[in-house]
């Protein structure tokens, strides 16, 4: 009987197999293609847990992890970081958590790691049917009629709107839309939207504004309920700031700037990595749309597009998704992090606030901290940083 499974199994695989090659040649797909498509099955397939009250804690050689080198690693990143060094680190992997820091239930502010959360409201109407990628921001708000009639809810998603606000001239070093009054419309930083990119943060309150109105509610009630309750965020240890009523409703922070962020600790927002980790699916539960994780965590902004405005200076063309930051190639041909897999992305934040998503490696790093003031962690070094931690996968 064992030797007629065996052949059955055998006999089966076969015809799988030469159904694939037919595939291949009907649908042009390529052999790289079909062996990540096959990396991807196995991934979900692996025994990925979910936390309950709390991260189950293992050793990382049970995970895959070789623990010397992994100490190397995080080695690298505390002496190449500022005063909070690894305090507010977190390495999970296949759901365990393998090693944390002291203060990882310390609770701050994230800045611009808050445009992730944004962005995700988007996936969320767009699922519900309220909106789509080219929603005209004019038929949420009319007042943007006159100067940004074509700009459409993807473009805010990308930097590319070209939006500006009343009051965003520059305060000091602050130079990408520091405005105060991000909801009143300014004259284009350029024209046609999606035609340059400019990384501003008062398109992005104004983006939060807009999605408010067509979720009927604060986004921070919005996430709570349909996204960070689901997966376990514990509400004691998180917040959104907001700025106030405007229009009949509370408008919650969309950039991160004027102190209208996520307040959040390194353990809670580990939970929110592993749900994008795992594409939108909480313990069989689909809380965010596949195809919207998919396309949020790749590359939306061409390498070509051009720079839009100066005073933006943050690059972003060949490596911004839907507010996610990605693992893509620049315009000068280099990749944002050279020393992690091609499929790293991650939301990044001022103060030396990271968190990154490597699905190659079933993982999340969380590295959040207050510390840019004595020390930035550059692309270079998280790059190198998650080199380091790619020597100790086995």
């Amino acid at each position: 009987m064992k030797i007629k499974i065996s052949i059955t199994s055998l006999l089966l695989f076969l015809m799988i197999a030469c159904d694939e090659v037919k595939n291949q040649k009907q649908n042009g797909t390529s052999k790289s293609d079909k062996i990540a498509a096959t990396q991807d099955t196995l991934r979900q397939n692996e025994d990925t847990i979910f936390p309950g009250d709390k991260w189950e804690q293992t050793e990382p050689e049970l995970q895959g992890i070789d623990s010397s080198k992994l100490n190397e690693a995080i080695l690298f990143l505390e002496e190449n970081s500022g005063f909070d060094g690894v305090k507010e680190l977190m390495v999970i992997r296949n759901g365990y958590l393998i090693w944390e820091g002291e203060n990882v239930d310390k609770v701050h502010g994230v800045w611009s790691v808050t445009k992730s959360f944004t962005s995700t409201v988007l996936g969320l109407l767009i699922g519900d049917g309220k909106a789509n990628i080219n929603t005209l921001a004019r038929d949420i708000i009319p007042e943007m009629d006159e100067n940004y009639p074509e700009l459409e809810l993807r473009h805010f998603a990308t930097m590319t709107s070209g939006y500006r606000a009343h009051g965003d001239e520059p305060r000091g070093d602050y130079t990408h839309g520091p405005s105060t009054t991000p909801f009143i419309p300014g004259d284009p930083l350029f024209t046609p939207p999606g035609s340059k990119y400019a990384y501003w943060d008062s398109a992005m309150n104004q983006f939060a504004n807009i999605l408010t109105r067509i979720a009927g509610e604060p986004l921070e009630d919005f996430i709570k309920r349909r996204v960070l309750d689901p997966i376990g965020v514990n509400p004691d240890q998180w917040r959104w700031g907001d700025f106030g009523e405007f229009g009949g409703y509370k408008i919650n922070g969309g950039a991160g700037n004027n102190s209208n962020h996520i307040f959040i600790s390194a353990r809670e927002i580990a939970r929110f990595g592993h749900l994008f980790l795992n594409q939108g699916n909480w313990d069989g539960k689909q809380l965010i749309p596949k195809d919207w994780i998919q396309k949020a965590s790749a590359v939306q902004v061409p390498a070509s597009l051009p720079l839009g405005h100066f005073e933006s200076g943050i690059e972003g063309s060949g490596i911004y998704g839907f507010n996610w930051w990605v693992n893509g190639v620049k315009p000068n041909g280099d990749r944002k992090w050279p020393g992690a897999p091609k499929g790293t992305f991650a939301a990044w934040g001022h103060n030396n606030n990271n968190l990154f998503i490597i699905p190659e490696w079933n993982m999340v790093l969380v590295r959040l901290g207050l510390d840019q003031s004595d020390k930035v962690i550059t692309d270079k070094i998280n790059s190198q940083f998650i080199q380091k931690i790619g020597k100790a996968v086995k």
